[in-house]
């Protein structure tokens, strides 16, 4: 099969890697890609928002496959443009994407079908957003409605905070139309895991489960980030409770997309809390996690590409084993991320990094000038080590980590250290 790839970050990186490793893969392209990706795959400078460029690629290569990797060309309809054109692709049409590209679409769709989730409320107008948060006491948790990059929910341990936070999306429109409109939630208490699934319409096939670290200091302190690393698999999400989430939480919500004519088709991120009144829904996502999908793919044996392909293709994925081993992602991020940050700064030991059994360097935002491997973005790199267990993937993915060197580079020490515990 040859298989374009739409994308240039580190969950790409990791899906090229996967993909490069079907045996029934013959050639693969990615756009844009990035200095990690080109290792295996052609690299066209085709943006994710040049959906022209991107359809007019895919007529130029005829790939059998096209795989859209992150969320926001599937909200904006790209999968829409390329099914159009006639091929087959991985990724949801943008009315099904709402499900992450609209927070308050999402939210609705799990009210209107009892799916559980935080109590929440949904606001255009700042003075009835401070109102509900009073209502609901803090700690609670203000929600942009639209795409921010992973940083667009915020708790808010006070009142205080929730009202600046308020302000930040309503009044200061710090993120710009994906805030115009907010939701206000109460803040469950739990552990969090994030569940993939794949999804042919109206059938859901579990795929694996993870659990972020989006703070961005150890210990969870700090503000929200893309993810600052991950860990697979979660103790507390044993197959009893990943076929009670299928039951009463994901197949109800995929139920209910085709009976509203807008099927799912992909790869369903379902972002969990396991509380102490059972699981609730966080939030949906409409593609792979990252770093999620780095530690999720690294320790899986099964082929990927006939599975996409099937689901593209509205089939069910070939038979998904579960991986024997374990995996951790440490992301290693520029000076200053999620805040302001330089970029340009020389990358030095990948090589001496990935020749660590069980290691993986995955790029996120990485690019070649003059002949350099430099920072070119918040999230560098995705260091994952594949070992017997977490704890064994930690010291692993912890010596690579000791090797790699870049101005400015920060990362956290403690991913997958603390051991979740049931609710």
């Amino acid at each position: 099969m040859n298989v374009l790839l739409v994308g240039g970050g580190g969950r790409e990186h990791a899906l090229a890697w996967k993909l490069g490793r079907s045996p029934r893969l013959t050639r693969l392209v990615a756009a844009p890609g990035n200095p990690g990706i080109a290792r295996h795959a052609e690299c066209v400078a085709v943006a994710v928002d040049d959906h022209d460029g991107l359809v007019r690629l895919a007529q130029k290569e005829r790939p059998d496959l096209v795989v859209v990797g992150p969320d926001a060309p599937l909200v904006a309809g790209l999968a829409d443009r390329l099914g159009d054109a006639g091929f087959a692709v991985f990724g949801p049409r943008a009315r099904a994407a709402a499900i992450e590209g609209s927070k308050a679409f999402s939210k609705a769709l799990m009210a209107r079908h009892g799916v559980p989730t935080a109590r929440f409320a949904t606001f255009d107008d700042a003075a009835l957003a401070r109102r509900f948060a009073r209502e609901l006491g803090a700690p609670l948790v203000v929600k942009t409605d639209g795409l921010a990059a992973g940083k667009g929910a915020i708790i808010c341990s006070t009142l205080a905070e929730a009202d600046d936070a308020i302000a930040a999306c309503l009044e200061r429109r710090e993120f710009g139309v994906a805030g115009s409109r907010v939701i206000i939630e109460e803040f469950l208490v739990g552990e969090e895991v994030s569940f993939f699934v794949l999804v042919n319409g109206r059938t859901a096939t579990p795929l694996a489960a993870a659990q972020d670290h989006k703070s961005v200091f150890d210990g969870d302190r700090g503000p929200n980030t893309g993810g600052m690393g991950t860990f697979s698999p979660v103790a507390v999400f044993d197959p009893g409770m990943q076929a009670r989430v299928m039951t009463s939480l994901v197949q109800p919500t995929i139920t209910a997309l085709a009976e509203a004519g807008t099927p799912y088709s992909g790869v369903l991120f379902v972002q969990l809390m396991l509380t102490a009144d059972g699981p609730k829904i966080v939030e949906f996502n409409c593609r792979f996690g990252d770093p999620e999908c780095q530690v999720i793919l690294a320790p899986m044996e099964a082929d990927l590409l006939p599975m996409l392909a099937a689901v593209a293709e509205g089939g069910l994925p070939p038979a998904i084993t579960v991986a024997r081993r374990a995996a951790v992602c440490v992301v290693l991020a520029s000076g200053g991320y999620p805040g302001k940050y330089s970029t340009g700064f020389a990358i030095t030991g990948i090589d001496e990094a990935e020749s660590i059994p069980g290691v993986e360097v995955f790029h996120a935002g990485t690019a070649r000038r003059d002949g350099r491997l430099v920072t070119a973005g918040g999230r560098v790199l995705g260091v994952t080590a594949v070992g017997d267990d977490v704890p064994c993937a930690i010291d692993a993915a912890y010596e690579a980590v000791g090797r790699i060197r870049f101005e400015g580079m920060h990362f956290r020490r403690d991913i997958g250290r603390r051991r979740p515990v049931a609710a």
